[in-house]
């Protein structure tokens, strides 16, 4: 090749034929392209990635803690080194942590007291439908009552009252339908009841035990004294015309039983 034909090739090769760096994206001719040739900054910083610094560590600012983390973790708040555990700012008693203003201490409490007042009301609420669901069962006991019950058939319609009578446990029968005078006392419906389940009454006796007529929800020993028809009239824990009573052996000193369910179930 004639010296004037190199001349032009050289100046093709160095001048028309740029080459582009993958690292760097700098323009360079066939001599320079290689990264090593011109230096590539991007050879430098894949060679030498930034290293955290093995022989520091950064003392938990919390205290009597002794922990420490090979990286800073700061507190954007009060701008202090914690370690992973006490990072978060309820967890190191942050000294920005923002404390409840006490209008706002207020206005949590009265929702507090809203939120009681409503459990409070939700309470008597199911209370009252308990109550009327009971009185609406006993409704419905009280028609298939009328089919079976036995009682004094002189009595007039309009002053008997029904039940289902839970006998003493350990007795034959579980119950009996039965229906008694409104106007009597308890005293004389437990005579009655005996006698029409044949139940031992030693009422009249000083015995350590006697027959007691007892409230099905309550367990309360209804007093001997007491009429029917006051029970009937009780706000409280009244007895339904067609609920259920139970009739039990207790001591003088019970004055109700504990567990009703185990009767009515």
């Amino acid at each position: 090749m004639c010296a004037e034909k190199y001349l032009q090739f050289k100046l093709y090769k160095d001048d028309f034929l740029p080459f582009v760096c993958d690292g760097c994206s700098g323009v360079f001719c066939l001599q320079h392209r290689s990264r090593d040739a011109h230096g590539c900054s991007e050879v430098n910083i894949k060679n030498n990635p930034l290293q955290p610094d093995q022989h520091r560590s950064y003392p938990c600012s919390y205290k009597d803690c002794n922990g420490r983390e090979l990286l800073p973790v700061l507190c954007p708040y009060c701008e202090k080194h914690f370690c992973l555990r006490h990072r978060h700012q309820s967890d190191h008693e942050c000294e920005k942590l923002d404390t409840p203003k006490p209008r706002m201490a207020a206005t949590q409490q009265l929702v507090k007291d809203i939120i009681d007042s409503k459990k409070s009301e939700e309470a008597k609420s199911k209370k009252r439908k308990g109550a009327k669901n009971s009185e609406t069962a006993a409704k419905v006991a009280l028609m298939k009552l009328k089919m079976h019950a036995c009682g004094d058939k002189s009595l007039p319609q309009t002053e008997r009252i029904y039940f289902e009578v839970f006998l003493p446990k350990g007795n034959k029968e579980k119950s009996k339908p039965m229906f008694f005078c409104s106007k009597w006392s308890i005293g004389k419906v437990v005579d009655f009841a005996a006698s029409l389940a044949s139940l031992k009454n030693d009422n009249n006796k000083s015995t350590s035990q006697k027959l007691r007529l007892c409230h099905s929800a309550s367990g309360e020993a209804l007093p001997f004294e007491h009429t029917l028809e006051a029970w009937l009239a009780d706000k409280d824990c009244p007895l339904y015309n067609g609920g259920n009573i139970i009739l039990e052996y207790l001591d003088n000193d019970v004055l109700f039983i504990e567990d009703t369910e185990s009767y009515c179930s």
